[in-house]
């Protein structure tokens, strides 16, 4: 599949140079109409005018977006899958690295929770509460610090405000009811103009039920493995599977005429069940997960004249989380996280087409475990980072980087570390003409150890496994090469990224063949480790009569490879292809898509094979204002009734992901 995607592409790259090849390069940058990206380059540029791979999901896309957590949302983008653990709880996987290597933001400050820490734990960021999601892969990120060093997920939404509500008023209702689990969802949002004040409140709510799942949870796999008959029966509802949610604040913004200052507050409040997950003393009590968090921010941003700077921005964010483990009705272990996290960047004026942007950032977190699975100790986590980013673009050719120091401090009960990390950046690209724009972009980036990986030692029954830190860790350090390629020719555009990251000190969790606690022990080491791999996504209009009458064809392609001294790393997603036809037609619009994913059998010792899997889906919506009014729409998901298990899901042998869902929905806009 992937060298059928490659040959395609570069044959066609040499049938197009050959046929452009009396096109004049331009005089200046290529002016693209795709929306501007604000994360990763603060002095915004297009996605198609840098050598980051970066992925939208925009306000249409996420308007009828299935009523999910935020990995859940997110898989399927090139290069990105679902740690799919429970459907309350699944975080982003981007090219292969989860948790702590992949940085989510809410509105580009970090959610101070505890996601990171642990699979089964939820993301405080929630997609229905977004009106954008930015995804930028790989480590070339030097706006956030370490913990970016695989990726980053901007989740971007409009509780602070910025520009003035057209009409001085908007809003939205919308609802949609989802078969699979006999789910609901609605949400609520309004604008308001006051004078120079804006006033916005927002709210949603979620419930689900056990979803059903189309053969038994326990896999074919983990049967023959166990020495037990392979199951003949159908599937049912997957026990313990429940996700309730609820997220409701407001924000308060004044907007002048040089820039805006504004406040926001949000409360999130989430149970969920977690399949197969049961507490050792008593193997009758379901474990569910009580969240809650209240979360206060502040952003600005203002026009000023000072040297090469044209504008400033400021942001701030204060969040109080608690991660509560049920066992039955009786209170378990807790995870508290407490924290603030700050942001100032002072943006150049583009002169010439040089741009670029300074800035730094502080950070304190207190986080704390209570209970019988408190497996990492009281820990107060202090940073502070500053970082100097810088771009040319001459037209025909330009370059980018930045340069980023980090210093992070970790207090616990049991020992105290410090990290300081440099991580640097330089890309070039050049424009033959003005349909194809060719990227290189080198990083090397550091990241100071987790809290976990350095003072673990307990039970954690998500993963399964005893967990022992190593507080001589050091930091851990990857040196990446990417290659980029955007074309626009009329009709037909395409991206592709290629490329290549080396690790130096990668952090691990490796089996010592020891048991404690009835449990397999693991402990976290160091070791070389490579990733390698390719993502690309192609989109032809073979029909195009105006924005309300068009047909495109689209398709997508990805795969990683790991490797690390110790042997191919666990959890590294299977290649995976899309096709999809997407037809507009008047107030009319649909889309038909057909996913394969493939099977994964290059694993760590300890880790099961998965099968590849193959889905269909169908959407269709009416709406006779893309903008305003009213729209209706359906969905088809997973029509073939397969058998999904994600392999970067650490219960992926015990917890499919949900069978076919019909799913409906309204939305009203004014």
């Amino acid at each position: 599949m992937r060298n059928v995607i490659l040959v395609s592409v570069i044959g066609w790259m040499a049938l197009s140079s050959t046929a452009e090849a009396q096109d004049g390069p331009p005089a200046e940058a290529a002016d693209h109409l795709d929306d501007i990206i604000v994360t990763g380059a603060p002095y915004g540029v297009t996605r198609r005018a840098t050598t980051l791979a970066i992925e939208v999901l925009d306000e249409a896309a996420l308007a009828t977006a299935p009523p999910a957590t935020l990995g859940d949302v997110l898989n399927g983008l090139p290069g990105v899958r679902t740690t799919a653990f429970a459907a309350g709880a699944s975080r982003p996987v981007i090219r292969g690295l989860s948790g702590p290597r992949v940085l989510v933001l809410s509105n580009g400050i970090g959610l101070i929770d505890a996601s990171g820490l642990s699979p089964d734990h939820q993301v405080a960021a929630d997609p229905a509460d977004a009106s954008r999601i930015e995804v930028l892969r790989g480590p070339s990120t030097l706006a956030y610090g370490g913990t970016a060093i695989g990726g980053v997920v901007n989740v971007i939404d409009d509780r602070i405000v910025s520009v003035v509500p057209e009409g001085g008023l908007t809003g939205r209702l919308a609802g949609q009811v989802t078969s699979v689990d006999g789910g609901w969802a609605a949400s609520a949002g309004l604008s308001a103009v006051t004078g120079p004040f804006v006033v916005s409140l927002e709210g949603q709510r979620r419930e689900a039920a056990d979803y059903a799942i189309p053969r038994p949870a326990e896999s074919r796999r983990l049967m023959h493995a166990e020495g037990e008959a392979p199951s003949s029966l159908q599937g049912g509802d997957l026990e313990n599977s429940f996700s309730n949610v609820s997220v409701y604040g407001g924000g308060l913004s004044w907007i002048g005429t040089n820039g805006f200052v504004g406040v926001s507050v949000r409360r999130t409040e989430s149970d969920y069940g977690v399949p197969s997950h049961e507490h050792e003393a008593d193997d009758e009590a379901e474990v569910s997960i009580g969240l809650e968090q209240t979360r206060l921010d502040m952003r600005g941003e203002w026009g000023l004249d000072l040297g090469p700077f044209e504008r400033v921005r400021a942001s701030g964010g204060y969040a109080d989380y608690t991660h509560t483990e049920f066992e039955g009705e009786r209170v378990g272990t807790q995870f508290l996280s407490e924290g603030w996290e700050g942001r100032v960047e002072l943006v150049q004026a583009n002169v010439d087409g040089w741009q670029g942007a300074v800035g730094g950032q502080l950070l304190r977190r207190d986080f704390d475990a209570v209970g019988a699975e408190a497996y990492v100790p009281r820990t107060r986590i202090s940073e502070a980072g500053a970082f100097i980013l810088q771009r040319l673009d001459r037209g025909r050719f330009g370059v980018e980087g930045g340069l980023r120091f980090d210093h992070r401090h970790l207090d616990s009960l049991v020992a105290e570390r410090s990290f300081e990390n440099v991580s640097a950046s330089l890309g070039f690209f050049y424009r033959p003409n003005l349909n194809w724009f060719f990227g290189l972009n080198l990083a090397s980036s550091g990241r100071g150890p987790t809290e976990a990986e350095l003072f673990a030692d307990g039970p954690h029954a998500a993963t399964r496994a005893y967990e022992i830190g190593d507080r001589d860790l050091g930091s851990e350090r990857v040196t990446s090469i990417e290659g980029t390629l955007h074309i626009d020719r009329g009709p037909i555009s395409a991206d592709l990224h290629l490329y290549h990251a080396r690790y130096d000190g990668f952090i691990d969790l490796a089996p010592t063949g020891d048991r404690q606690d009835g449990l397999a022990v693991f402990a976290y080491v160091q070791t070389d480790a490579r990733f390698t791999g390719f993502e690309v996504e192609a989109s032809w209009r073979i029909w195009d009569e105006g924005e309300r009458r068009r047909l495109s064809l689209e398709a997508t392609g990805d795969q990683v490879r790991g490797d690390t001294d110790l042997g191919p790393p666990a959890r590294i997603p299977p290649w995976s292809a899309s096709a999809r036809a997407i037809l507009q037609l008047e107030n009319w619009s649909g889309r038909l898509e057909l996913r394969e994913v493939g099977a994964q059998d290059r694993i760590a010792a300890f880790e099961l094979p998965s099968d590849g899997y193959r889905t269909l889906n169908v959407f269709l919506a009416w709406a006779p204002d893309p903008e305003r009014g009213l729209m209706l729409y359906a969905e088809g998901r997973n029509l073939n009734d397969a058998e999904i298990r994600e392999h970067a899901s650490f219960l992926k042998d015990l917890a499919p992901s949900p069978g076919r869902n019909l799913r409906v929905g309204a939305i009203y806009r004014y």
